[in-house]
């Protein structure tokens, strides 16, 4: 006999908020499996708000509340049993980040932790990462959002160093990292991957999830660092409508596209690595995993 669990996890990033909902199915002597039952994603771009005024404005407050509420019901009509709400960059920065979650908590019911960058990475790791790492081989695995960009180093299945940066796409828009940033960057991946020969990267995030739909390849083939650099010459050649018009992308995606991209070219450069790999997993992923362990 078989179970099925339904557990939620909400991320609200500094350029979106999505609901995850996963189907969780157990059996006996086995391991459970987590189906993605649905994915929906809100574009509230807290990041605007939080990284050039330092507050998140009454219109996004309200426009929270509305997309909370419309989860909590959503997670109703799934019959979702336990669920997560997770709050990155934009909230932890906002000045009344913890106001506005407490907003949320009274007019929407759902309860937010505001995590730091640290635990950001931690939960991430704990998704199905594991299923994609080779223990003989050495990974970087590297999540941009549109706040922070968290780097983890793997070497035989485990993590040896893991650091979060205030540079995101949403940030870069608002020509708001500063060349120090770049510079710690550098420095951080090149210490840390100097002795490893071969390293491969791991990416994760919307944009280069976009990235790789884009290359029309099967899901456990990696990205070239010649492709993505020559997608990335490509899309910043288009404006801004073209990228709308042409490649058929969300508004929200048509202009943080070419930041992230940047940031997973300069991680290959300045690791070594020659390809990258897009596994589909998030945030979201590791928070239904970590709830469902107790880790959370």
């Amino acid at each position: 006999m078989i179970s099925i669990k339904k557990y939620a996890a909400i991320d609200i990033g500094s350029n979106a908020m999505r609901l995850l909902i996963t189907n969780i199915v157990e059996q006996p002597n086995a391991a459970p499996q987590f189906h993605k039952s649905a994915l929906i994603r809100v574009p509230i771009r807290l990041g605007q708000d939080a990284f050039t005024v330092g507050t998140i404005s009454n219109e996004n407050i309200e426009r929270m509340i509305d997309a909370m509420k419309a989860f909590k019901l959503l997670m109703k009509v799934y019959k979702v049993e336990k669920f997560k709400a997770c709050a990155t960059s934009a909230m932890r920065e906002a000045y009344n980040g913890k106001e506005v979650a407490d907003i949320i908590l009274e007019k929407a019911e759902i309860e937010i932790d505001i995590i730091d960058g640290k635990k950001e990475a931690a939960i991430i790791a704990s998704s199905d990462l594991h299923n994609f790492l080779k223990t003989d081989q050495t990974y970087l695995y590297v999540d941009v959002g549109g706040g922070s960009t968290e780097f983890s180093l793997f070497s035989e299945g485990k993590m040896v160093a893991s650091k979060s940066f205030k540079n995101g796409t949403v940030r870069m828009l608002n020509n708001m990292v500063s060349d120090i940033v770049w510079e710690e960057i550098e420095k951080w991946i090149k210490t840390n991957t100097e002795e490893y020969d071969n390293v491969t990267l791991i990416g994760s995030g919307g944009n280069i999830n976009r990235l790789f739909k884009m290359s029309g390849k099967m899901q456990d083939k990696p990205l070239s660092f010649l492709y993505l650099n020559s997608q990335y010459q490509h899309l910043n050649s288009l404006t801004y409508e073209q990228r709308i018009a042409e490649l058929a992308m969300n508004t929200d995606r048509a202009d943080v596209i070419i930041p992230a991209t940047k940031i997973y070219l300069n991680a290959m450069k300045w690791s070594g690595a020659r390809h990258i790999y897009v596994p589909k997993i998030g945030l979201s992923d590791g928070i239904v995993k970590a709830l469902y362990y107790g880790k959370i």
